[in-house]
């Protein structure tokens, strides 16, 4: 099995958004898409490898974030199956909630982070059940249902390698791993259970990050993401239990944050990378949100 990690060159910057493209015996496949903002990127990293958008006859989803399912209605609109969580379906069905709740966090940089998010047709769409396999070609996927980072979250298997989308975290070259929390559906249970069914999967060699690129020492990376989601939620919890101002927060977060990557040794263009990827501004609201949901914040 041929995989090709797509560099999407988001925002201008390498190793930011990935897609994987991967050669079957009856035709490519593609795991993930990116945002549409990036799509001319992917069309000119598949043509590096022979390849044209209309070629790809089947999308998989790990999840309908931007960054991960953005650009998914135009390779619909050329005739793809889009392979997706029953709870995120809907989503991609109509829009516009997606739309509506993206534009007042970013307001005038939708365009430029974004680009165009249009409906994808019901027949276009395959709502995909936990541990359900299909099989192109010479290639069979299996989709794990991994919560946690998002609550329509697949992490999907192709023999020893897992496409893990968010579940597995953000890790940028040889930097650390750290847990992106956006709201709405941060929840630190149910992600270290996902993190424990990747454990347990049989024959796991590699995982591919989407944020970014493959990782062989498995249990390394999932020890390091556990012990960032404990840091980063406990970091938080007082910071909700005494109701300190967003604002506040938000800059103190932020600052730690990139702290952490500084003390590790990178260096501010490495910073920038994991910023892109995974802002730590997003992180706030997902992690008060999930304080808020178990009762500790004060207001």
């Amino acid at each position: 099995m041929n995989i090709h990690t797509l560099d999407l060159h988001f925002l201008e910057h390498d190793d930011t958004i990935a897609t994987y493209l991967i050669e079957t015996s009856a035709g490519p496949i593609l795991i993930e898409t990116g945002p549409y903002s990036t799509f001319s990127h992917l069309k000119e990293e598949l043509g590096k490898r022979g390849v044209s958008p209309e070629d790809i006859n089947h999308v998989f989803l790990t999840h309908i974030h931007f960054d991960h399912a953005g650009a998914a209605w135009a390779f619909a609109e050329l005739g793809a199956t889009i392979y997706v969580h029953p709870v995120g379906a809907p989503h991609l069905q109509d829009p516009s909630k997606l739309i509506s709740s993206a534009s007042r966090i970013y307001g005038d940089d939708m365009e430029r982070l974004w680009s165009t998010i249009k409906p994808i047709g019901e027949s276009q769409i395959r709502q995909v059940a936990h541990s359900e396999s299909f099989t192109v070609g010479d290639v069979t996927l299996t989709a794990w249902h991994t919560p946690g980072h998002a609550s329509h979250h697949i992490a999907w298997q192709a023999g020893n390698s897992l496409f893990t989308g968010d579940v597995a975290g953000v890790r940028i070259g040889d930097g650390p791993v750290v847990p992106p929390c956006p709201p709405p559906d941060i929840d630190i249970e149910a992600w270290k259970s996902s993190i424990r069914l990747i454990r347990e999967l049989e024959e796991l060699e590699i995982l591919y990050l989407t944020h970014f690129g493959p990782v062989s020492a498995i249990d390394a990376h999932l020890n390091q993401l556990e012990q960032a989601l404990d840091d980063w939620a406990g970091w938080m919890k007082p910071h909700a239990e005494n109701g300190t101002p967003l604002p506040e927060v938000t800059a103190q977060f932020k600052a730690y944050a990139s702290n952490q990557l500084r003390e590790l040794g990178l260096d501010e263009e490495r910073i920038i990378q994991y910023e892109h990827a995974n802002p730590a501004w997003m992180s706030v609201a997902g992690l008060l949100r999930y304080w808020k949901k178990r009762g500790v914040i004060s207001q």
